[in-house]
């Protein structure tokens, strides 16, 4: 079964800054984010704390659905080789394993 195309996060302080002022004006918490996103509230503090730095494209469009703002503004999509993720603006010798 193929894996689901995953993205980076670009910069977890651009998240935080962004969930402070929506593209609607608005100021989401972690648990606003994860609510609307469907996403479980760890996963979003994960991601803010820089713990967690991929997931699944699918979920990185929910977040930015709801902050307002195109994947590109805080993701970067990545190809997965095996169990390598290369991040397709990065050269092929800063790929991370998984």
């Amino acid at each position: 079964m193929p894996q689901a195309p995953m993205c980076r996060v670009y910069d977890r302080q651009l998240l935080a800054k962004l969930m402070k002022r929506t593209g609607t004006g608005g100021r989401l918490t972690a648990r606003d984010l994860a609510s609307l996103a469907s996403l479980p509230v760890g996963t979003v503090g994960a991601l803010l704390s820089g713990e967690q730095r991929y997931l699944p494209r699918e979920k990185a469009e929910r977040i930015t659905q709801v902050i307002g703002v195109d994947l590109m503004v805080l993701f970067v999509p990545c190809e997965r080789a095996g169990r390598v993720f290369v991040d397709a603006a990065a050269p092929v010798s800063e790929a991370v394993s998984a």
